[in-house]
């Protein structure tokens, strides 16, 4: 803890410096009265007070991770993205190349340290950061400007054309692989460090090398391969390993307050002395922040816990929500509320609560005591990169290359399913019964087909189950060319009519669902059928949500976001539009 709060201490002392909202949205201004690059950047001191700011720049925001919003947590107000009401914006929208700018001066100036290694050890870092950058960039727009040094107003570069995705990419992996020759190789969850640059590098070319594939661009096995050596580099050698201790260890990684140092390996730090704080058990306590809730399309793919499928069981689709959540995965009982739940610090048994979870599947993942439900009052460290994503992107890997093999899924996969007591996934039973559930296009995945279709769709099983609420759905259907997912019904519990319902049977009535006037009975809460909810056969069926308006995914255009005008306007049509986005203008 003390350590901890001296890597934040320092970084909000950097935040406070007037230089470091000088330049926040440009690329050619410099703070001329704060620091002189001729003489700053001589010693490590002052190379780690600036590139702390990095970690604030770059590192998402808790709420970026916790939300998740796609088709697997679902909330009262849907993103534009999934939403379909995208529009072009004039400005904005994520096309900000401030915090490039600051990565540059560092590698610009650093040749003031005459120290070599701890000059590319912050090389090392501020190319981390670039490549961090660089990556979500490229997962936005695609082809973006490529900028390795400080732009001056005068500097025509500012009005360069975008460089191309291949281009973009091979200065990413240059970044990474210096990266990882020259970060330090102890481990820090607070810190970059080497093992952080290989997650970073897995994560990157996994992402590339499905993005190829699925969409038709060359290049696929390159970035696939490139994920697999880096995968299994970390996986050998960086001494991590999955956190398994006590009766709920998935849960428990999560809602701890500190950072886990055993799996998790990099995260972002979040502490009530030092006021930095997030909200993510008033998301998940409360009726004003969207009322988030699993969807029943994702928990109808978890297993259960003798790792068949939930869906194969017969009337599955009409289960009420005590028999759904009986003998399943245990991931997700540490996910979302289910019969037996206490909170943590409390003794009481309680059910989920319709008035805090639109879907009735209410999440518990960061859960820590009441006391934290507040706005803006969770402190939990929030996991940026931790070793459970590293397995399964290598895993992910080796199926989409054709190179998996039963061991390669002992390596991942099994360390994963061991930590919750599940089955280990067999490659040959996986292939020879492929889950029809996860190869529907009406349920699973549209793109998937080949040799290797039902291990593919096992290790997306187990991806949107181990990583849920982590900030990874939306682009993982992007990269397996899955928008289409977004315009399923998005449901909940399946009520079979109006009535009283104990849902996790502690002997409370939890709701009542009535039709005209409310009935004179005892239930903590009560929801009028087509008023305050809607189910998918009138008065029965499960919680259907946002069905007001159809929601539209285009897949000639949607894959990419919009160029905002007022770039394109700046730059004379230089900067090109991504296709299908019409913005009006005649460049």
């Amino acid at each position: 803890m003390k350590y901890k709060h001296i890597i934040f201490s320092t970084l909000l002392t950097v935040i406070s410096l007037s230089w470091f909202s000088s330049c926040e949205d440009s690329l050619d201004v410099f703070p001329e009265d704060s620091l002189s690059p001729e003489i700053y950047f001589s010693n490590e001191q002052e190379l780690q007070l600036y590139s702390n700011q990095f970690y604030y720049d770059i590192i998402p925001s808790a709420s970026a991770i916790y939300s998740d919003n796609a088709d697997a947590i679902i909330i009262a107000t849907l993103d534009d993205e999934v939403s379909g009401q995208r529009i072009i914006p004039s400005t904005g929208s994520g096309w900000n190349f401030g915090p490039l700018r600051r990565i540059n001066f560092l590698l610009e100036n650093s040749s003031n340290c005459e120290d070599e290694e701890i000059r590319n050890q912050y090389e090392g870092l501020a190319r981390f950061f670039r490549a961090y950058f660089y990556f979500e960039k490229v997962k936005r727009f695609g082809d973006v400007p490529w900028y390795d040094k400080v732009l001056k107003s005068t500097d025509e570069e500012l009005y360069k054309p975008r460089d191309s995705r291949e281009f973009v990419m091979q200065k990413i992996m240059e970044d990474l692989d210096f990266a990882i020759l020259n970060l330090p190789t102890k481990k820090n969850t607070y810190r970059a460090t080497k093992w952080t640059a290989l997650a970073l590098k897995s994560r990157v070319c996994l992402f590339e090398g499905t993005f190829r594939k699925y969409h038709g661009i060359d290049g696929s096995d390159f970035y696939l391969d490139e994920c697999i050596i880096a995968s299994d580099d970390f996986m050998r050698n960086s001494g991590y390993s999955i956190y398994k201790s006590g009766s709920a260890p998935y849960q428990d990684l999560f809602s701890s307050l500190e950072a886990n140092g055993e799996e998790i390996i990099l995260s972002r730090s979040y502490s009530e002395e030092l006021g930095l704080t997030h909200s993510v058990q008033n998301y998940e306590n409360s009726s004003t922040l969207g009322r988030p809730g699993l969807s029943k399309n994702i928990v109808n793919t978890y297993l259960t816990k003798q790792g068949t499928r939930f869906t194969d069981i017969s009337g599955y689709e009409t289960m009420q929500f005590y028999e759904e959540t009986q003998n399943r995965d245990p991931r997700l009982s540490q996910t979302i509320r289910t019969p037996g739940y206490r909170r943590p610090g409390t003794s009481t048994l309680v059910a989920p609560n319709l008035s805090f979870t639109s879907t009735g599947y209410h999440l518990i993942k960061y859960s820590n005591l009441p006391q934290y439900d507040v706005y803006n009052k969770s402190v939990n460290d929030m996991p940026i990169f931790r070793t459970a994503e590293v397995l399964l992107n290598f895993a992910e890997a080796k199926a989409e290359r054709n190179t998996i093999e039963q061991r390669d899924i002992n390596r991942s996969i099994k360390l994963l399913r061991d930590r919750v007591g599940m089955p280990n996934l067999i490659i040959d039973n996986a292939n020879s019964n492929p889950d029809p559930y996860l190869a529907s296009p009406e349920t699973g995945y549209r793109n998937v087909n080949g040799s290797n279709q039902g291990v593919i769709l096992e290790i997306r099983r187990e991806r949107t189950i181990e990583l849920i609420m982590e900030g990874f759905r939306y682009y993982d259907l992007i990269r397996w060319k899955e928008g289409k997912s977004i315009e399923k019904l998005f449901t909940g519990i399946y009520i079979p009519g109006p009535g009283v319902y104990d849902l996790d049977r502690n002997g409370t009535n939890d709701v009542c669902f009535y039709e005209g006037s409310r009935p004179n009975v005892q239930a903590t809460l009560f929801l009028e059928i087509n008023k305050n909810i809607f189910l998918t056969e009138g008065n029965k069926g499960n919680i259907l949500l946002h069905s007001e308006f159809p929601r539209q995914w285009i897949e000639n255009r949607d894959y990419l976001y919009p160029i905002p005008t007022e770039e394109r306007v700046l730059t004379n049509g230089a900067i090109s539009q991504n296709p299908n986005w019409e913005d009006g203008l005649s460049f």
